[in-house]
């Protein structure tokens, strides 16, 4: 894997690890969300009209990843308002790859090596360490869980989708529904004054954010093959974990700590084997 493209899948971990902790640290974690799409989409307006690449067939892979990320992101702050970071966030991004290798092998009938079992394994075992031994499992479980079935279902229908549009264009279509709809659920339940106070620099930053990190990811790719880069990638969880317990001061101990550093390696090998 050339250095080059290392550089770039370690920036898209830490972006990507860096736009959920500051949506979770945000006082009004919805409202802020709604900002950040926002953002998003206007930022990365030029790119999309210069890079250009769409076809008529991507039509309903569009409308059914807008359904979805529409609720992963409805998911996704909701579990921020309740939850800690620490646990949603390894757990969504931990168990999608599981469920979507799991699709693959019992529908698709698609063999499934060692490698990838032990990956399975050390996902569970590090999900069951974030969650913690003892006591109630509580809600930061249970939506990190939905949030997961979200994500395997999106990447999916964009592992299609993508093949009738360029990856930006495709991302930037696919959002405006999701940002229109949930900026006018968040607009008529909490007001506009709520947006304009979510409005800011760490909102600004957290929509460049966003698309941001994918887009290294596709810069990576360029450089390097798939595997490498989507295994170097989850390299997020374990970001997303410390940078939770420095800014969120969340009580991220040594067992959460190695539960993070089990769901990527499980992810690594679920890339690589």
């Amino acid at each position: 894997m050339p250095t080059s493209a290392l550089g770039l899948a370690l920036a898209a971990a830490l972006v990507h690890a860096l736009w959920n902790v500051l949506l979770a640290r945000a006082r009004d974690v919805q409202a802020a969300t709604a900002v950040a799409l926002l953002v998003a989409e206007v930022a990365f307006l030029p790119v999309t009209v210069v890079v250009w690449n769409v076809h008529r067939a991507v039509i309903p892979f569009l409308v059914a990843s807008g359904a979805l990320q529409l609720l992963y992101f409805t998911l996704l702050a909701s579990a921020y308002r309740v939850a800690e970071l620490s646990v949603v966030y390894p757990i969504a991004r931990g168990t999608a790859p599981v469920l979507v290798l799991t699709v693959g092998a019992v529908a698709l009938g698609r063999a499934t090596s060692v490698g990838q079992v032990i990956g399975v394994c050390l996902v569970g075992l590090g999900v069951l360490l974030v969650r913690g031994l003892r006591g109630d499992p509580g809600r930061g479980v249970s939506l990190g869980l939905l949030i997961a079935c979200v994500i395997a279902a999106y990447t999916l229908v964009d592992k299609n989708g993508v093949k009738h549009a360029g990856a930006i264009p495709y991302l930037e279509l696919g959002m405006i529904g999701p940002t229109v709809l949930y900026g006018s659920a968040i607009a008529r339940t909490k007001g506009l004054h709520a947006l304009r106070i979510a409005w800011g620099a760490t909102t600004v930053v957290a929509g460049i954010c966003t698309f941001g990190a994918y887009a290294l990811v596709l810069l990576a790719l360029q450089r390097a093959p798939a595997a490498p880069v989507a295994a170097v990638r989850e390299s997020s969880v374990v970001v997303a974990a410390l940078l939770a317990r420095r800014v969120l001061r969340e009580p991220v101990g040594l067992p959460r700590i190695a539960g993070a550093f089990s769901v990527a390696i499980g992810i690594a090998l679920l890339s690589i084997t």
